[in-house]
């Protein structure tokens, strides 16, 4: 573990005051919840599964083959799956029963092939990325078509595996990740037309950026094939960047932000990085506060709660001090290599083999399984697991799955 490094402070900018998406407390309205930091505001739930799982509501089986995990607003299920030639957006009502189904775009056929992106949902939008690199908004009630832009305009390329970001809507604004030159673009979220195309350039790989608020200032942070970089949430103007993990195999989990450290983790060997961050005077400073190796994230993801850090950590999962790197725990099986996210003090972790779900109390005591199911399916799974509204979602390869895990 390396630590110190020095600050990194950036020309004054101009601050951005910037919401987020509004939904009810137990929505679950894109990729990663409300707050893109895999946390769901619920509480009274199980502490314990009963033996075989909590009760199962329903299951979804006309949802197509991929990874996308699923959004919840009100009533509506939204998730994506590739249907033959082409990716549908697919919406369900609350018992899992098919609302409408349309096509976004083509089927993405490559390594790996299925849907990937997580559909996004503001309003009576809701928005969703295509493996080649469809950007398209549809009306929540029917999936009619609103608008429709390609990344490749804005000149960029995806990795070998396909555009996999879900979109970030902030205030009238819907910001994607093309590469390329123009690393990052923000488009209005009414009509599909540029608003601003960022000043910086990076490789596209896999994550969803995020935002950081702080002192009235706002930034987007998003991973890329080239490291981490941000941008100012106002016109895309370049406010740092850092070449962790650069020319990495694939960058795949998203930067994670609390109380004042920014997070970052990857797989294939690489390991993680945290940043302390200032902003003063409209200047953000990054400095860096160590490194690990003690959580390698393939694509799992991680949480951060009262300050601890819980994700994948190759086969198994892992505990560090948000402020100092040291693991409190590691090296924990669980389900094996996953995803996870986080509960009324739980953590919820889904295997990427043989669909085995768990869960486990989010503690830096230990780690300790307090529930396991298995769900059927097929191949690899990295569809990260929802808790919304009292249940939880489970997605692997062409079925949804759907249980109660409020507590009686």
């Amino acid at each position: 573990m390396r630590r110190g490094g020095s600050a990194f402070l950036v020309t004054v900018l101009m601050c951005a005051a910037v919401g987020s998406t509004m939904a009810r407390g137990g929505d679950w309205p894109g990729w990663r919840g409300s707050n893109r930091d895999g946390k769901a505001a619920e509480a009274g739930l199980l502490k314990t599964w009963p033996v075989g799982g909590p009760e199962l509501i329903w299951k979804a089986t006309n949802i197509g083959k991929g990874y996308s995990s699923v959004a919840i607003v009100k009533d509506g299920v939204y998730t994506s799956g590739d249907v033959g030639e082409d990716l549908m957006l697919v919406a369900l009502d609350s018992k899992g029963q098919l609302q409408w189904k349309t096509v976004q775009g083509p089927a993405f056929s490559a390594s790996y092939g299925g849907a990937r992106s997580t559909p996004v949902v503001d309003g009576n939008r809701v928005y969703l990325v295509g493996g080649g690199g469809s950007v398209t908004c549809h009306d929540t009630a029917d999936g009619k078509l609103i608008w429709k832009r390609e990344l490749k305009d804005f000149g960029g390329e995806s990795g070998k595996w396909g555009y996999s970001e879900s979109v970030l809507v902030l205030d009238d604004k819907v910001i994607v990740t093309p590469g390329g030159k123009t690393a990052m673009v923000a488009l209005d979220k009414a009509t599909g037309k540029n608003v601003w195309r960022s000043d910086v350039e990076a490789n596209a790989h896999y994550s969803s950026a995020i935002v950081i608020r702080e002192k009235g200032c706002a930034i987007i942070v998003q991973g890329t094939g080239s490291g981490l970089i941000a941008v100012n949430a106002k016109d895309g103007r370049k406010v740092w960047s850092n070449g962790f993990s650069a020319g990495n195999t694939a960058n795949c989990p998203d930067p994670a932000y609390a109380d004042g450290y920014l997070f970052w983790a990857n797989g294939y060997g690489k390991g993680g990085i945290c940043f302390k961050v200032d902003v003063k005077d409209g200047a953000w400073s990054f400095t860096e506060a160590w490194q690990t190796k003690d959580m390698i994230c393939h694509h799992g993801g991680y949480v951060i709660d009262k300050g601890f850090i819980y994700g994948n950590h190759n086969g198994g999962w892992s505990c560090l001090d948000l402020k100092t790197g040291q693991p409190k725990w590691k090296d924990q099986k669980g389900v094996g290599k996953g995803s996870l996210c986080f509960a009324d003090g739980m953590l919820y972790l889904f295997g990427e083999k043989d669909g085995q779900a768990g869960l486990a109390a989010a503690s830096p005591d230990g780690f300790t399984m307090s529930g396991q199911m298995k769900v059927a399916g097929t191949g690899s799974s990295w569809t990260h697991p929802v808790v919304a509204n009292g249940k939880l979602y489970i997605r692997y390869d062409s079925t949804l799955y759907c249980f109660n895990v409020m507590a009686k």
